[in-house]
């Protein structure tokens, strides 16, 4: 071998090494931050103020990686929430994901929705992680008819600093917005102008939390989907997957969750695979009774049966798979004109 030859190969050798160290280095990252956001230990964890017994880790079943999975997103507004209290959810939003179609879906729950929170009594929805994630959970499970076994709990910070570190996101911006509240010295307060635009985190926060109009909580819900779709569609992107362990890092101190790092990676990449197949508001308007319990207003469920075959016709309706278009249909002999029937 010529002393080139060596050369070369020596410099290709080093490159191959420092390559090698580096995604060694990314994956350590990340798995780190994976497992930052899992906190098993009590002190560490964002929910350690709930009463003991409920608060207590508990992992959830053992997931194949193949059957469908439901998972509980709580965004919550910490404002004014003295140490070890633990605020009501200011948005619930489940994200059922089904591995063998490539599918996902989203509901998102109003609210003021009343219904029955286990163990506690009926009150609206969003009282219910005060009493623990795990309550959070079977208090969805109960209302959607679905299994809700896995949840991911976040606050505003949370919230703002993962847009930010995607970014931000571009957006279009239906009207202008405009809310101010002293309560909070106007740290949080609304000023978006319609169009097309780039949200930063803070930005962002504004456009989800709005609800200042005549359609109040059911814009507002409709807003928080269509803003996760393009945070799904933007975190796909190839530079915030390069990101990854330092968006986990920064996002890491203001999220919790019951998910253990092995599933993350599999809903990770089956979730990078999928389509989001549509979203929902929980409760439909068609089963929403406004009504009052003593001096709050609340939504109450007319059918929770309805409501329950609402959501399992959605799931049912994602596993449906259009018969193959015969020839004859796909050249026109059935002498039926395309679109007709659209």
């Amino acid at each position: 071998m010529s002393l080139k030859t060596k050369r070369i190969a020596a410099v290709l050798a080093l490159i191959l090494i420092v390559l090698s160290s580096a995604v060694v280095c990314y994956f350590y990252s990340l798995y780190k931050g994976l497992e930052g956001l899992n906190k098993t230990d009590s002190q560490k964890s964002l929910l350690s103020g709930v009463n003991a017994a409920e608060a207590e880790y508990t992992e959830p079943p053992k997931w194949l990686g193949t059957e469908p999975v439901n998972i509980l997103l709580m965004g919550v507004d910490a404002r004014g929430v003295q140490k070890g209290e633990i605020p009501r959810s200011d948005t619930m939003m489940v994200v059922s994901l089904d591995p063998e179609r490539k599918r996902i879906h989203l509901f998102s729950i109003l609210r003021d929705t009343y219904t029955n929170i286990p163990d506690h009594g009926k009150n609206r929805i969003n009282t219910a992680i005060t009493y623990g994630p795990n309550t959070a959970m079977k208090a969805v499970n109960d209302l959607l008819g679905i299994p809700v076994q896995r949840y991911v709990y976040t606050d505003f910070q949370g919230f703002i600093k993962l847009v930010d570190e995607v970014g931000g996101v571009d957006f279009y911006v239906e009207k202008d917005m405009n809310y101010e509240s002293a309560a909070d010295q106007h740290e949080y307060d609304i000023h978006l102008t319609e169009g097309q635009q780039h949200l930063d985190g803070k930005a962002a926060l504004q456009y989800v939390r709005f609800r200042h109009d005549a359609l109040s909580d059911y814009s507002r819900t409709k807003r928080q989907r269509d803003f996760t779709d393009a945070m799904a569609r933007k975190m796909k992107s190839t530079t915030s997957i390069m990101k990854l362990p330092s968006i986990l890092e920064k996002v890491s101190p203001y999220m919790d969750t019951n998910i253990t790092v092995n599933d993350m990676w599999k809903l990770a990449s089956i979730g990078y695979q999928s389509t989001l197949e549509g979203s929902e508001q929980i409760p439909p308007m068609k089963l929403i009774k406004e009504t009052y319990r003593g001096q709050a207003a609340v939504l109450d469920v007319s059918s929770l049966k309805e409501l329950k075959d609402f959501v399992k016709n959605i799931m049912e309706a994602e596993k449906f798979v259009p018969a193959e278009t015969p020839d004859s249909l796909k050249s026109g002999e059935s002498g039926v004109t395309p679109g007709m029937n659209e």
